[in-house]
């Protein structure tokens, strides 16, 4: 624990190259088609964002970034690891997209920024690298202009309790927090790090991060799970990277969600 920020930053400095190189992020369209990386409901919840400062909290490659450049917005991306920002750089300058780019810490944001946004964007994946959602939400609320607003899509944490072959028995603790310290040789990109491959995980339930936005002053307007996700979380899953869902007429469950939170 006393080395999670250490270990995952080496961990995801590692990914990098092999995420530049995949087909999963396929940079090189991303860069020539013009392109965005944004889910449908991503877009029409977080509606129009033209001449609006956004700011994209643990921004990785910076890809959904500069996806909001391209519907209007004013970005900065924010991430820890000093090979994504790199890259995210290089890729914002290839596209001729203006954005700013930042190497720090999330829960450091405050200070590295020095600025506030309008819209806060932070998408999948992102919060079971950090161990409390306290002082991310006191973050949040730090970094809002009044009447601004963060913006979360995130994995569910519903399905992590479920058995990994069929997800349908309860296997796991819905309330162990971690930390999980993993040993994975494969990034979810398919390339195999070589180094590096020690991750230090936390999971969060809903409760945690809508006490933790209410506990910094923020308003939640609403709250929506989805019955989709965008992995073949269990083998029975059918879809592709737009969305994979349980077969049909099967119990549906909430695989992923999607919050939005007010300053005042």
């Amino acid at each position: 624990m006393d080395n999670y920020l250490t270990t995952n930053r080496a961990n995801w400095n590692a990914r990098v190259p092999i995420h530049v190189d995949s087909d999963f992020y396929d940079v090189d369209s991303f860069k020539a088609n013009g392109r965005s990386v944004l889910r449908p409901f991503e877009v029409a919840e977080v509606g129009d964002v033209s001449g609006r400062r956004l700011v994209h909290l643990q921004c990785h490659l910076g890809l959904d970034t500069l996806s909001w450049a391209r519907l209007g917005a004013e970005v900065t991306g924010l991430d820890f690891s000093d090979a994504a920002i790199d890259q995210a750089r290089a890729i914002a300058a290839d596209c001729g997209i203006p954005a700013r780019f930042v190497t720090a810490d999330v829960y450091d944001a405050v200070g590295a920024l020095g600025e506030t946004y309008d819209i806060i964007y932070t998408g999948l994946g992102a919060l079971v690298w950090l161990p409390e959602l306290t002082h991310w939400a006191e973050v949040a609320a730090a970094l809002l202009k009044p009447g601004g607003f963060l913006y979360l899509s995130e994995f569910h944490p519903f399905p992590q309790v479920l058995d990994e072959e069929t997800g349908t028995m309860v296997t796991y603790d819905y309330f162990d927090r971690g930390p999980h310290v993993w040993e994975e040789p494969y990034t979810y990109t398919g390339g195999r790090l070589i180094e590096s491959y020690t991750s230090v995980q936390f999971q969060h339930g809903i409760g945690d991060v809508v006490s933790s936005l209410a506990a910094a002053g923020l308003r939640v307007d609403f709250l929506h799970e989805h019955d989709h996700t965008l992995f073949r979380r269990f083998p029975t899953m059918s879809g592709d990277r737009t969305g994979y869902r349980l077969p049909e007429g099967t119990p549906r469950i909430p695989l992923m969600y999607s919050l939005r939170a007010s300053a005042g």
